[in-house]
């Protein structure tokens, strides 16, 4: 049975309601996080958490709720084993359409998990390579912000999906940010460069790790300003997140990245992912 949180309660998915006035319907008034969980350890859980609480700060929706415990417990209702979380908050129902609101209203926690694959223990062998389009950047100025407004990432994947890519990368003002639900990389001469951090670029969780393994192994990085150019003419493209890790993409706009084959940088650091997992799910770190 699929069991979701919803404002304080367990329930199977199919009890679960909202009202029709609450603001994350009407509006795409709320943030929202997902998070993998490997034999029930949350990957990276707190700073996932920290970055919701990012959001909900910079949107003014105010909740205190004890969110390991919330989350912990949901994997278990559903079995355990290897889940990705979606957790949302809106800012909740006045019980009217009306786009004021009163900064003491009380929102609306929704929660749901679905089982996931664990990719770490396939190796760099099975990891399939991609393909991505490049696509203008038009969503707003807030990136940081992890908001359900999705529209504008939704109909640019959906463009890339329709001409046989599965990644689109948006570029602003001549430069690229990131992808429709990841972070870039590019690779030149063993150095990796991706976009710096603004608030046209969301914080991704899995970049955090990805710089912190190659700052402690010694791979030089440089977060960076990145023009079109400059990625097709990279030696190796990836793209990160949560969800996916570290993905190698070997084909843009058509155009053939390096060989056309996952590079040794990214081979390299994906074993350091599997090495990072390992000691996170046999209880040597603390993810």
């Amino acid at each position: 049975m699929n069991i979701v949180y919803l404002n304080g309660v367990f329930q199977p998915a199919s009890e679960a309601r909202i009202s029709v006035f609450d603001r994350g319907f009407l509006f795409g008034d709320s943030v929202y996080e997902v998070i993998p969980f490997y034999q029930g350890v949350g990957f990276r859980l707190e700073a996932h958490l920290e970055r919701l609480r990012h959001s909900l700060r910079a949107v003014r929706i105010h909740t205190e709720l004890d969110w390991h415990d919330i989350l912990q417990e949901l994997v278990a209702q559903n079995g355990g084993g290897n889940m990705s979380v979606y957790l949302q908050v809106s800012r909740g129902d006045v019980g009217e359409r009306s786009h004021d609101f009163d900064e003491a209203m009380a929102p609306t926690v929704f929660a749901c998990c679905q089982p996931i694959a664990n990719i770490y223990t396939a190796g760099t062998a099975k990891v399939q390579p991609i393909k991505a389009i490049v696509t203008a950047d038009v969503r707003g100025h807030r990136c940081d912000i992890k908001s359900t407004c999705l529209q504008s990432n939704i109909m640019v994947l959906q463009q890339a999906r329709s001409q046989g890519a599965s990644e689109a990368l948006q570029v602003r003002d001549g430069l690229l940010t990131e992808g429709t639900s990841s972070n870039l990389y590019v690779v030149r001469q063993n150095v990796i460069y991706t976009p710096k951090l603004s608030s046209e670029i969301l914080g991704g969780i899995t970049r955090q790790l990805v710089l912190e393994l190659a700052d402690e192994h010694g791979i030089q990085y440089q977060e960076t300003d990145i023009d079109y150019e400059q990625l097709l003419d990279a030696d190796e493209v990836w793209i990160s997140s949560s969800t996916r890790a570290v993905v190698p993409v070997v084909e843009v706009d058509g155009e053939i990245i390096g060989d056309g084959e996952p590079g040794p940088l990214w081979a390299k650091m994906f074993q350091l992912f599997i090495d990072f997992h390992h000691t996170l799910m046999t209880g040597r770190g603390d993810g």
